[in-house]
């Protein structure tokens, strides 16, 4: 802004100076703090955490909620009954097609179950009795569930107390810029933890995103009202990692933070269990031996369990029997399908990191056979930037052999191995020496999955990516492009070799999810190639394949409803509305070119319940794409109707051409209506030509030629 002495410029100051002429210094916030906070303001993106969903690709299948498994062939343009609107085109057996208005988008689903499915013959009468024999299967699911839910909020947990201003202080310190999404789970976990109930919530989110900031103020909070903190982790590599960053977030108050791992030496592992016993260590971070039983917390509050999905079933077992009366807070990347199961039919609570960080860059990545000429490359092109590089080859018997082959293809690169059967001292030294930057290429195993955060390294070479779980591919995958530089995968499988159809569809997935926060995209699509399975078994899977994923976890949901509704409003369902009005009312493929993009529009137009949620949509495509063209406004228009229908409690308006003898025009057709004896007497003087049918409660009017206008 202007001043009447020159511009005044409202900005950061990353440090401060010394004007000795005017005896003025400025101290900027690293100056006081030792840290420099960024300010960068992060642009949340929108996702729904209750619909999970991948874009719909022509060819691939769906499944309506009436007719069943269908193809889906597209979005096509249809004039029908005077108007011209999108419809999904679904196929189905027999060349049956159905075209859905895109209005009635939410009543179409992706389909995932596993193995390529059978179509439905339009009509539903044969997908109607699947869906019976699956709802019969997933009453007694339900209610195992509903126990479980019952047994969980019965159970009286710790209240803690409000934030302290320790804990403001500390949350302050913390050197970035919060993400939307971050800030939401942080909330939603304090609520959590302020609560009687035991926590049970799940933190997903992609690699780098901030989960281990949720972690770390949910401790803090745990720390302030006395309570001691177990933080559990897969990989001794992991336990240093964390043990680094909280002792770092929580310097300068009188905690005790302890690591408890292989790498300790047996007095000093001594000496942090008998500080976890007496209550001395207020937070410790440790791989399964925390679930040795000589380890007795003296108050634990809260656990952390991260990776969940690293930790055999021996060690989840003494998890569960650490947990009771608990507050449990568990991290993931990709969540395993069961974990993901529970999250989505509502056993535990689920919080999701979708929005990147500002410096973060997508991953380039690259899926194909082996060949020593493209490895040679990628290894000198790192070097050139002085950079560093992950060459992962899982075998240890030839790993050396390998990494000596490597030496030989780029003599420049100083090489090191590390893997899981060397002994402590040495691959703590080995891993500490890679992070100073004293080598260029670490051969190892999958050792490096979890714990790794070197933002040097940029470059990623995994050689058997074929033998390698998706989770595992895209947990390797995010140890690089941690630093805001372009970042590079390279995922090898073998030369002329048959690859089976579930590594196919695996390596297919990771070379297609590039993009940033496509974690939860990748544990869904493991969820299909896998096949479901049951919620608390084995015996869904056919279930879940006859009727869809997405489909199969509604089910479970209503039957969950259902059984526990306590009240009349959670008994309430949406109520759909069909509004037909004869106009030109679609988005031009020339305003919003991507079909995704469309379909995301259509979906949420689909959903609206009011007319301030319209008019936020309008005002996102003016942002977005630029003035809105006629048939995108009549759309819009149209869904406003829908949203006083729904504020009405109105079901279906028509509006259609009426007969010759009634003089032609147009007629609405408005369902359900009620009206009074003394209104219906006065309907046909006002409005002329106007009908109720009180046994149909619907109500027919003229609203054309002034004929609606009423007479006097």
């Amino acid at each position: 802004m202007r001043d009447a002495g020159g511009w005044v410029v409202d900005s950061g100051l990353d440090s401060g100076c010394v004007l000795p002429g005017a005896q003025l210094a400025l101290l900027s916030e690293a100056d006081l703090t030792g840290r420099r906070r960024t300010h960068r303001p992060t642009r949340a993106r929108r996702r729904d955490a209750q619909q999970f969903f991948e874009d719909l690709t022509v060819g691939g299948y769906v499944v309506h909620e009436h007719h069943g498994v269908a193809q889906f062939a597209g979005m096509v343009t249809r004039t029908m009954h005077g108007a011209e609107r999108d419809y999904l085109l679904l196929e189905y057996r027999g060349d049956d097609k159905l075209y859905v208005p895109s209005e009635q988008i939410d009543s179409v689903r992706l389909y995932s179950g596993g193995d390529t499915p059978t179509l439905n013959r339009m009509g539903g009468a044969d997908f109607a009795r699947t869906k019976a024999k699956v709802r019969s299967a997933v009453a007694e699911i339900a209610q195992e569930l509903v126990v479980l839910y019952q047994q969980r909020h019965s159970a009286t947990g710790h209240a803690y107390e409000p934030d302290t201003p320790w804990q403001v202080e500390m949350e302050a310190s913390f050197p970035y810029q919060e993400t939307p999404d971050q800030l939401t789970a942080i909330r939603d976990v304090k609520a959590d933890m302020e609560a009687d109930a035991p926590m049970d919530r799940l933190v997903c989110g992609d690699v780098g995103f901030g989960k281990t900031e949720v972690a770390v103020r949910a401790a803090f909070k745990a720390i302030q009202s006395g309570k001691q903190v177990a933080v559990l982790v897969p990989t001794t590599l992991l336990a240093q990692q964390h043990h680094a960053t909280f002792s770092d977030r929580f310097e300068g108050y009188p905690l005790r933070v302890e690591v408890l791992s292989r790498f300790l030496s047996d007095a000093q592992a001594r000496k942090v269990i008998e500080g976890i016993t007496d209550g001395s260590v207020d937070l410790v971070i440790g791989t399964h031996r925390l679930l040795s039983a000589d380890i007795e917390f003296k108050d634990l509050g809260l656990l952390v369990v991260d990776e969940e999905q690293r930790f055999g079933v021996s060690h989840k077992e003494a998890i569960k029997a650490l947990r009771t009366g608990v507050d449990v807070l568990t991290l993931t990347a990709t969540p395993i399908p069961r974990t993901l199961e529970m999250s989505l039919t509502g056993i535990r609570d689920l919080s999701l990191l979708d929005t990147a960080p500002a410096a973060r860059r997508p991953i380039l990545t690259y899926v194909g056979e082996f060949d020593e000429r493209p490895v040679a490359e990628a290894i000198r092109r790192e070097l050139l930037r002085e950079g560093q590089v992950f060459y992962v080859h899982n075998r240890v018997r030839d790993i050396e052999h390998r990494a000596e082959r490597i030496r030989d293809l780029v003599p420049e690169a100083r090489v090191a191995v590390a893997h899981g059967q060397m002994d402590e001292g040495t691959l703590e030294r080995v891993v500490v020496d890679f992070w100073e930057g004293r080598y260029d290429v670490l051969v190892c195993t999958t050792i490096i999955e979890s714990g790794i955060d070197i933002p040097t390294v940029n470059t990623l070479v995994v050689e058997r990516a074929d033998m390698l779980g998706l989770g595992q591919l895209h947990q390797l995958r995010g140890r690089v492009g941690r630093s805001g530089q372009r970042a590079y995968a390279y995922l090898f499988f073998p030369k002329d070799r048959q690859l089976s159809e579930e590594a196919y569809e695996r390596l297919k997935t990771i070379g297609e999810a590039t993009e940033l926060g496509s974690g939860f995209r990748i544990a869904m699509r493991d969820l299909e190639i896998r096949g479901a399975g049951n919620l608390l078994g084995t015996g869904q899977s056919g279930h879940v394949a006859a009727v869809g994923y997405d489909l199969y976890v509604q089910m479970v949901n209503e039957a969950i409803s259902e059984l526990s509704r306590d009240s009349p409003a959670e008994a309430e369902e949406a109520v759909a509305v069909t509004v037909e009005i004869p106009v030109a009312a679609h988005l031009p493929p020339d305003y919003v070119e991507r079909d995704d993009l469309r379909l995301d529009a259509y979906r949420r137009l689909a959903s609206v319940r009011t007319a301030t949620e319209v008019d936020a949509i309008e005002a996102e495509w003016v942002d977005r794409f630029g003035p809105v063209p006629d048939t995108a406004a009549n759309l819009l228009a149209v869904a406003r109707v829908r949203a006083e229908c729904v504020r009405c409690g109105i079901t279906e308006v028509v509006v259609s051409k009426a007969g010759a003898l009634s003089g032609g025009g147009l007629v609405a057709k408005i369902h359900p209506v009620r009206l009074a004896q003394s209104k219906q007497m006065r309907l046909e003087r006002l409005y002329r030509g106007s009908v109720y049918k009180e046994a149909q409660r619907e109500l027919q009017l003229r609203i054309d030629g002034g004929a609606n206008r009423p007479s006097g």
